[in-house]
């Protein structure tokens, strides 16, 4: 297999063997060891020890000796300045069965056989590996007689409209807002950031899209999206600051009808399919305090921040500690007079080194210099089997403050953390009452990080929650009144509401609330629910948890577009879910979570629902989930 589109590395051709000699002292020292081994089937790389060590969340390999560590970076400096004296050209990647031996290398574990084919996708080695191959050319007239209608153009809504153009289906894509990105064009606030690894956040297309920062910024996630907007021509087919309204399925004709909202006034547009990529994070909950609406100064949910809004001289309460307050308050507190926050619960934090800073330059050397470097660095970075054990109730365990051994481990590292950060009073006050992970864990700096900024002169953390709002400030809990400039609502999503507000119907009449009015949002394979043909959420019901959120995007986008590929190699017309699918995949799911640390009473968390269920976790691990995804069962599913 030779490397796909490689230009030449002029970059690499100017190096002196000083500046190689520096650039790979940055190298991740398992990635050298697989993709070195990958390239060149040196022996030598399979002798090397490695150990493990656990990060509180997840176990990372790597070279037990120090000599090791050197050892890879000199194969790596040896192999960079020969390929930079053979002229920096297209290089050969080495037989496609040495491949599953050089992931093990690089990830410190025998990655099981069976599931291989997920991490050779994750490691983007084909980087159209989950973009439709039609089994046979498609009739012509049938392929443009079919159209999709794809709601919003976020990174599900991308995905979906790059496949459908790689594929030549007729589609388009209508957006609320005025720019591509879904949630990352709206959450604007200082601090905002993935708090996934970035080098496993992209599409698998995008592997050597830079990366200027471990966990990019919202503005560097924005200029992806922009990317692959604009690197794949997709603007074209998107309508932006327009609204869906409803979906009404017209089994006459089986066709989708859209109702929209456009700048110009309200229209109908028909499809035969429906993507509805609307994500579960982006319809803003804003709590109901006495006194609201009596506050004299501005207020804002996070997701709507001002673009003009100036931070310096001015007091700011903020009300809600999940992510996005523990992102924001760090910043916050750099330039305000004064931030008062107001924390119900305390969430667990996982220190990470690096969280809020860029690579070092030497690392983005590497990504554009070592040929496969970002590919394997990708397949690292998604590599996670730990997180199923942390997360998993352990049978006969007898720790209130715990599920089991791997998370009490967790849990002492996060107090750990704490204990080494602020002083005891804080401590008890900073500690959650729940199991680590059965709220969302949130990833922080260990160097300036929320548990920093409480400590300043000019912060007030307020425990014990809001009582009221008056004109000039926040009541907490014990009355005491705190004035304040502006309030800041860090208060999340209407996270299970999924595919609100659009109202849909149906085959029949039934619409999507009497499907879920008995205990919420279900779907089969998070995907399809039965009775609404042709139609697929991207990031649908119990999809958080399992696969990375790019996987997810990909794999469902992957799994509908077999199914129409069916419907129009075949001259059919419909596909849905069965029913009976439909309960036992949901039955599957509910159990899981059920064993899973997330359904701890203790939790306040938006995994939950009042149902007695979560909508929201995916509790199969994510080669569990490929496997479900990778092929569509029709033996599930009705076409007619």
């Amino acid at each position: 297999m030779a490397e796909m589109d490689a230009p030449m590395r002029p970059e690499l051709l100017d190096a002196s063997d000083e500046q190689i000699d520096d650039a790979v002292k940055y190298i991740d020292p398992m990635v050298a060891r697989g993709l070195l081994y990958q390239l060149t089937g040196d022996p030598e790389l399979k002798d090397i020890e490695v150990k493990k060590a656990s990060m509180g969340f997840f176990t990372a390999s790597a070279p037990a000796k120090e000599e090791d560590t050197k050892l890879l970076q000199r194969k790596t400096a040896d192999y960079l300045k020969a390929y930079r004296d053979a002229g920096a050209g297209v290089i050969d990647f080495g037989p496609e069965d040495r491949l599953p031996d050089a992931m093990d290398l690089a990830v410190g574990d025998d990655i099981p056989r069976e599931d291989i084919d997920l991490y050779r996708e994750e490691a983007a080695i084909n980087p159209w590996a989950r973009a439709l191959e039609w089994q046979s050319p498609p009739d012509p007239e049938r392929l443009k007689g079919f159209s999709v209608l794809v709601i919003g153009a976020g990174m599900g809504g991308l995905n979906a409209a790059l496949q459908l153009e790689r594929a030549g289906i007729p589609f388009t894509v209508v957006e609320k807002n005025d720019g591509v990105g879904g949630t990352w064009w709206e959450n604007r606030y200082p601090g905002a950031r993935v708090d996934t690894p970035s080098r496993s956040y992209t599409n698998i297309y995008g592997v050597d899209f830079g990366y200027p920062n471990p966990f990019c910024e919202a503005s560097e996630n924005r200029k992806y999206f922009e990317w692959v907007a604009d690197n794949f021509d997709l603007r074209k087919h998107i309508r932006f600051q327009t609204e869906v309204r409803s979906l009404t399925w017209n089994e006459e004709d089986a066709m989708w009808e859209a109702r929209i909202e456009t700048a110009g006034g309200a229209e109908v547009l028909r499809a035969n399919a429906v993507f509805t990529a609307v994500g579960f994070l982006n319809r803003p909950n804003l709590p109901e305090f006495e006194g609201t609406d009596q506050f004299e100064g501005p207020s804002w949910h996070t997701a709507r921040w001002p673009q003009d809004m100036a931070l310096s001289g001015k007091r700011f309460a903020v009300i809600g500690t999940g992510a996005t307050g523990y992102q924001m308050v760090p910043e916050l507190a750099l330039e305000a007079t004064h931030v008062t926050v107001f924390q119900r619960t305390p969430q667990w934090l996982f220190d990470i080194q690096g969280y809020r800073s860029p690579f070092p330059p030497q690392v983005n050397w590497l990504d554009r210099n070592m040929p496969y470097y970002t590919n394997f660095m990708r397949l690292r970075n998604s590599y996670a089997p730990g997180f199923a054990k942390i997360t998993e109730i352990s049978p006969g365990y007898n720790d209130p403050l715990a599920c089991s051994p791997e998370n009490r481990m967790a849990r002492d590292a996060c107090v750990a953390f704490l204990e080494r950060k602020l002083p005891p009073e804080l401590v008890a006050r900073l500690t959650p009452e729940h199991p680590v992970w059965s709220a969302r864990a949130l990833m922080v700096d260990p160097d300036y990080s929320f548990l920093d900024a409480i400590q300043r002169d000019n912060v007030t953390l307020v425990t014990g929650g809001v009582e009221s709002i008056t004109r000039t400030g926040v009541v907490a809990e014990d009355g005491t009144h705190h004035e304040v400039d502006a309030i800041v609502y860090a208060t999340g999503f209407h996270a299970t509401d999924y595919l609100f507000p659009m109202a849909i119907t149906g085959k029949g009449g039934r619409t999507i609330e009497q499907l879920w009015a008995e205990d919420g949002a279900r779907a089969y394979l998070s995907c399809m629910m039965p009775g609404f043909p042709n139609l697929w959420s991207i990031y649908g019901p119990n999809t958080n948890g399992a696969l990375t959120p790019n996987a997810f995007h990909e794999m469902v986008t992957l799994y509908a577009m077999q199914c129409i590929e069916k419907l129009i190699l075949e001259g059919k017309r419909t596909v849905d879910a069965k029913k009976d699918a439909y309960w036992r995949y949901n039955h599957m799911i509910d159990e899981g979570n059920n064993r899973k640390v997330w359904s701890d009473p203790r939790a306040r968390n938006y995994y939950w629902t009042e149902h007695g269920r979560s909508a929201v976790q995916n509790p199969l691990t994510g080669p569990e989930m490929w496997h479900l995804l990778r092929r569509p069962d029709f033996g599930d599913l009705e076409v007619e």
